[in-house]
């Protein structure tokens, strides 16, 4: 099938980056492989993860960035796209040796909104 020019100019564009959700389920999708069972196991693996992370980030220890660095993958592993843009945020702030305390606030309020939204989906499930 040819498409002609006119209808090139029609044809919606995918987005560049995810819509605005706290967890990008497209994302989720494909790295899950549409598996639910998958998908509820790393989602409840993330939560319980999460927590735990920003728990120990709080001390702002000399691990921190290790710490940051390790939830900033995890987010990006399952689609939690703030969650992860604000573990890289502070990952740089502590690596500047730069004040990470609205960082670290800005991160633990990311956690919270997508904690939400999993437990949402784990309950639907």
């Amino acid at each position: 099938m040819t498409l002609s020019p006119q209808w090139i100019e029609w044809m919606p564009s995918p987005p560049l980056v995810p819509d605005d959700a706290p967890l990008d389920l497209a994302h989720l999708e494909r790295m899950t492989l549409g598996d639910a069972s998958l998908e509820r196991e790393v989602l409840a693996m993330f939560a319980a993860q999460s927590v735990d992370l920003v728990r120990r980030l709080s001390a702002l220890s000399d691990d921190a960035a290790m710490l940051v660095h390790t939830l900033k993958g995890s987010a990006r592993a399952i689609g939690a796209v703030r969650v992860a843009e604000a573990a890289a945020g502070l990952e740089t702030a502590l690596r500047r040796s730069a004040p990470a305390g609205e960082l670290l606030a800005t991160l633990e309020a990311a956690v919270t909104e997508v904690r939400t939204v999993i437990g949402a989906r784990l309950k639907r499930s």
